[in-house]
């Protein structure tokens, strides 16, 4: 399954980061269906499906970024490039 990794920076720390990220995560459900979130520390573990597709990941919160690991569908690779803008524009939003 093809990979979208990504890092969005921030300055706000692991802690913060953390929860802004978990105080936001109801909200996804309401633009998502399925939606499996397990947290380790400061690892997200996530599976739900969007569009019809099945996508699971995990994002790591550090001091200074956000590390995003996505598996997609290769029928979303067609718009791999639309959901990169968009992840980076919402969690840039969270962490800003």
């Amino acid at each position: 399954m093809p990979r979208l990794s990504m890092q969005i920076p921030h300055s706000l720390g692991r802690e913060e980061a953390t929860r802004r990220v978990k105080e936001q995560l109801p909200k996804a459900q309401s633009q998502v269906t399925d939606l499996d979130e397990q947290w380790q520390d400061h690892t997200l573990t996530f599976h739900f499906k969007a569009m019809g597709f099945k996508v699971g990941g995990t994002l790591a919160m550090e001091d200074s970024a956000a590390n995003l690991d996505v598996d997609l569908p290769l029928a979303a690779m067609m718009v791999k490039g639309i959901i990169e803008q968009r992840v980076r524009q919402e969690l840039g939003t969270v962490l800003a």
